[in-house]
């Protein structure tokens, strides 16, 4: 396994630096590749010189830029016009292919805003099938592969993103696994693992605090699960994420690509992408 970073991961201190000055933190923190959440757009220059001169000070810095992770809804998006939407995307993945990337996440939806008493996941399916096989189509002719990640709530569960990535049934699209995000969802991160590892185009490492929803709230830095449960960002290893079993799993599935830490702890971010990338190195000789 390879061991990259999302932009992410550096909180709001990422639009100080910049992208290019996250490249060379990046490189001097021993990361070998980096994922670019959004790009940091200096005002007066066009996205797309931008992304040139991004790539450029990757290979500059010898860094690999592996996937580009923007937002995307094909039911409530631009304006719910999905032809629009998936536009928009195709317009994107022009950024990315600029940028150098092989690989390029986007979100499929966030669930209905109204009606969504009697309009849940199996109704918005096809619609959100069509939308990813369309973008993924043209982001084939741009030699990248497309990925939708377990996130969201709603389109968040192992099996709501296995039927989507099974709907779509094309070579190009598969699924960004976070190994973490399935706590949202109050799934067990290696039982959903075990279950959409065989379609691991990339993969987040990322790690939660879990309390239960029947005890005393928490009173800071934690969120609500879907089910209630309470949760925080940690450092990687530091958390009840079973990082080792997930990843072991993600192996064992063929899967031997870049694992991109994504860090939402509230430590300072270096140190906790620091300490989070010396745990994976470790389990790195475990596997």
């Amino acid at each position: 396994m390879k061991f990259s970073v999302s932009s992410y991961s550096f909180g709001a201190g990422r639009f100080q630096i910049g992208d290019i000055g996250l490249i060379a933190l990046a490189k001097e923190m021993g990361f070998e590749g980096i994922e670019f959440a959004n790009l940091i757009v200096p005002e007066g220059k066009h996205i797309e010189d931008h992304a040139k001169e991004v790539r450029e000070a990757c290979e500059k810095a010898g860094l690999t830029p592996v996937s580009y992770t923007i937002g995307a809804d094909f039911l409530n998006g631009s304006d719910g016009n999905l032809d629009a939407e998936v536009e928009r995307l195709h317009k994107e993945i022009d950024v990315a292919a600029l940028l150098g990337v092989t690989k390029m996440r986007h979100d499929a939806t966030g669930g209905y805003k109204e009606n969504r008493a009697w309009r849940g996941f199996d109704d918005a399916l096809p619609t959100l099938i069509e939308g990813c096989r369309r973008v993924t189509e043209y982001a084939q002719t741009k030699g990248i592969r497309t990925t939708v990640e377990n996130h969201g709530f709603f389109c968040q569960d192992s099996r709501r993103v296995e039927k989507l990535v099974n709907g779509v049934a094309h070579p190009n699209f598969g699924l960004l696994v976070d190994i973490g995000n399935f706590m949202c969802a109050d799934e067990d991160p290696e039982l959903a693992v075990g279950r959409v590892a065989p379609y691991a185009f990339h993969v987040h490492a990322k790690d939660f605090h879990k309390k239960s929803g029947n005890g005393l709230p928490p009173q800071d830095g934690f969120f609500k699960s879907r089910a209630g449960n309470y949760l925080r960002g940690a450092i990687i290893g530091h958390g009840d994420v079973p990082v080792l079993q997930c990843l072991s799993t993600l192996k064992k599935n063929g899967y031997d690509d870049f694992v991109s830490i994504e860090f939402e702890g509230m430590e300072e971010p270096q140190k906790g992408i620091a300490c989070g990338l010396n745990t994976l190195k470790f389990i790195e000789k475990l596997l």
